[in-house]
């Protein structure tokens, strides 16, 4: 066999379990040796019959005494009653519909049985345990368990494992030398071996730190050349030092926070650097982002460029123009708002002068990536929110300019460790302190009937003083198939429950006009009370609306409560959120108190990460970059340091990853972001 061949050639696979082997990605014997255990049980000591405890999983070693039979016939579910002993005591092992062992137990011979034992009526018994002959040893030891699909089993993927592994050896060491050397990386070859079958715990635990190691290696490596590649004899505009930022700084009503100060030196640095910069700044909800984005838009203005800032709606278009507006005109920088609902004259007008360079910032949503707008010289491309276009979106709007100098910002907080990996091609500044005198959100859970219509007395209370509140609902209308409320329903109710007030409806099967309409109104005060789906989520800005009700906050993730919650609080009132928990156990009462306790958002977006995993997090496969396969980006943040280093230095030391040493590893790392954007 060789590690090339298909997976047919195995034992026991036929054409259905290769179809169902593929569902799981796996195609090759390469595949196999690197699809991974999820977690392993420890077999390695055998327990006697007198010392099992009730549900605690046990391996045992007891000899055939009896074999029963029955129910074969009239429909009845067959069984297998297998009597044993050790020198302790007996236990009855039971299988149902197995009548393929009969065969098998003879009396007098020894098995090794490993599952849950069940104490019934003064006996015990394991109800269909993993088994094999005591002298085979086949179960027992550190035994690996694999993630599955329908129609495999665990006893047959672990067959397979033992057919496969034996052609790790045939593995070509991939990672650099030094790498291996200076980290005390084991070979690839062992690291397999033993990731599958190993022989003790510390065999087990240098195999996944190798592959741990090399699989964040990969990424970042990976991530870092296709930047440097991107950028390799490009040149930015030129933003000399010599234009100071000082003015414009000293005419803000307010002092910068600390944190600002710091993103705002960090931006200006890779305006300054030659080469193009491509930074990604990260603030919670109210950090103050919009002054770093004014910064440097000043500071290109004024080194005879333009600039331009993307933002995903027409209403968070039109709250950025109206602070750029206010921020910059002073200094003579003309701004203007180009969007799709702007008449054809004026829409016009406004490409001429951009085109003649008259108009120096424009603020637009997607209408700026438009084929008939030009600029005479594009030096800055602000994106804010960039998750919210799509890829080709963002391209076409960095290639309006040359090597233009490209700033994506975000109120999603990303917690750092993921940010490392799906912005690995950034460079990451981190707002992380909030402008003095904002007040915290006052956050409760609300749990039942009673608590609801005191939290409804409540919102009554706060429209009546003229404040303005949102209902978010998961769902836009009622489903047999989730037990949550949905918008149309909460609708309905409040409309009644609130029939002094103006009550509105906004959700994502609106057309795009009529949902900017709807945020028109309720920006305006026409409308008291939205009930929403999560389409308010990210960029609106109504310092009115202090109270936030989340319907089924069970169904949201923490950093979308977080998200959801931001857009309360926003005005000198006093502002409140009120969780409304439909279910979801204790999973569910955990994560509301993380809400209830805390409002920030990098903190609880890494709680989020990790109870519900990057792969919910934050889907990986929409990036283009390879999935995790073994590494865990909560535990092995201190190896994803050290990861980062190896990474900048090999690159410092090869660019192009083209000495014959690092040639392997190039060649792993285009295989998998290859399979990765396929």
């Amino acid at each position: 066999m060789k590690i090339t061949d298909g997976v047919e050639i195995l034992k026991g696979v036929g054409p259905k379990k290769k179809e169902l082997l593929l569902k799981l990605n796996i195609a090759t014997l390469e595949d196999f040796l690197f699809y991974f255990p999820r977690h392993y049980q420890d077999r390695r000591h055998v327990s006697e019959i007198i010392d099992l405890r009730d549900e605690v999983p046990a391996l045992i070693r007891a000899a055939v005494v009896k074999v029963t039979t029955g129910g074969f016939r009239y429909g009845k579910k067959s069984f297998i009653k297998v009597l044993c002993e050790d020198r302790t005591g007996k236990i009855e092992i039971v299988f149902f519909n197995a009548g393929f062992l009969n065969s098998i137990f003879k009396p007098g011979v020894s098995f090794d049985f490993y599952g849950k034992p069940r104490f019934e009526a003064g006996s015990v018994k394991l109800i269909h345990p993993d088994f094999s002959r005591t002298e085979t040893g086949v179960i027992q030891g550190i035994i690996p368990i694999y993630p599955l699909t329908a129609g495999i089993t665990q006893a047959e993927m672990q067959k397979y494992l033992r057919q496969v592994v034996p052609l790790a050896s045939s593995l070509e060491e991939y990672l650099p030398p030094s790498i291996i050397a200076r980290n005390r990386l084991c070979s690839i070859s062992y690291a397999i071996k033993n990731i599958h079958l190993p022989d003790d715990e510390q065999k087990l635990k240098e195999a996944r730190f190798r592959l741990v190691f090399e699989e964040l290696l990969v990424l970042q490596t990976g991530l870092m050349a296709t930047r440097e590649i991107r950028m390799e004899g490009k040149k930015s505009p030129s933003f000399p030092k010599s234009v100071v930022i000082d003015p414009f700084i000293e005419s803000l009503h307010y002092q910068l926070t600390g944190a600002q100060q710091r993103v705002i030196s960090e931006v200006l640095a890779s305006m300054e650097s030659p080469r193009p910069m491509n930074r990604l700044v990260q603030g919670d909800v109210g950090s103050g982002k919009t002054v770093i984005a004014e910064t440097a838009l000043y500071k290109a203005v004024k080194s005879g460029y333009q600039g331009v800032m993307m933002a995903p709606t027409e209403l968070l278009a039109k709250q950025h123009y109206a602070s750029l507006k206010a921020d910059l005109e002073p200094h003579g920088i003309q701004v203007e708002l180009l969007i799709s609902s702007l008449n054809s004259k004026d829409k016009q007008g406004l490409l001429d002068k951009m085109k003649t360079g008259s108009i120096q910032v424009v603020v637009g949503t997607h209408a700026v990536i438009q084929s008939n707008v030009v600029f005479k010289n594009l030096g800055l491309v602000i994106t804010d929110e960039q998750h919210r276009f799509g890829v080709n979106q963002r391209l076409a709007l960095t290639e309006k300019g040359e090597n233009v100098d490209t700033l994506v910002m975000t109120a999603t907080p990303i917690p750092r460790t993921l940010a490392a990996i799906i912005y690995g091609d950034l460079d990451i500044s981190i707002i992380d302190e909030m402008p003095p005198g904002r007040n915290p959100v006052i956050t409760k859970s609300i749990t039942n009937q009673t608590a609801r219509k005191t939290m409804y007395s409540f919102v009554g209370s706060q429209l009546e003083e003229g404040r303005q509140c949102y209902v978010v609902t998961p769902l836009i209308e009622e489903s047999d198939l989730l037990e949550a409320r949905s918008a149309a329903e909460v609708y309905s109710e409040l409309s009644k429950l609130f029939c002094d007030f103006s009550v509105g409806l906004l959700h994502g099967g609106m057309k795009p006009e009529e949902k900017e309409r709807v945020m028109e109104s309720f920006n305006d005060g026409a409308i008291d009370l939205l009930v929403s789906t999560v389409v308010i989520e990210v960029g609106i800005n109504v310092p009115n609306a202090t109270v936030m009700v989340i319907e089924s906050a069970e169904r949201f993730g923490l950093a979308q409560l977080h998200q959801l919650r931001g857009r309360v609080g926003r005005g000198s009132h006093q502002s409140y959120c009120f969780l409304i928990l439909g279910g979801g156990g204790s999973l569910a009462a955990e994560r509301a108190e993380i809400m209830v306790n805390s409002g920030d958002g990098f903190y609880i977006a890494e709680k989020d990460l990790e109870l519900r995993g990057p792969g919910e997090f934050f889907g990986t496969r929409q990036h283009g970059i390879p999935d995790l396969a073994i590494a865990d980006l909560v535990k092995h943040i201190d190896v994803l340091e050290k990861v980062k280093e190896e990474a900048k230095f090999l690159l410092f030391q090869d660019p192009k990853l083209a000495n014959f040493e690092n040639q392997a590893f190039k060649k792993k790392i285009e295989k998998l972001f290859t399979k990765a954007s396929s």
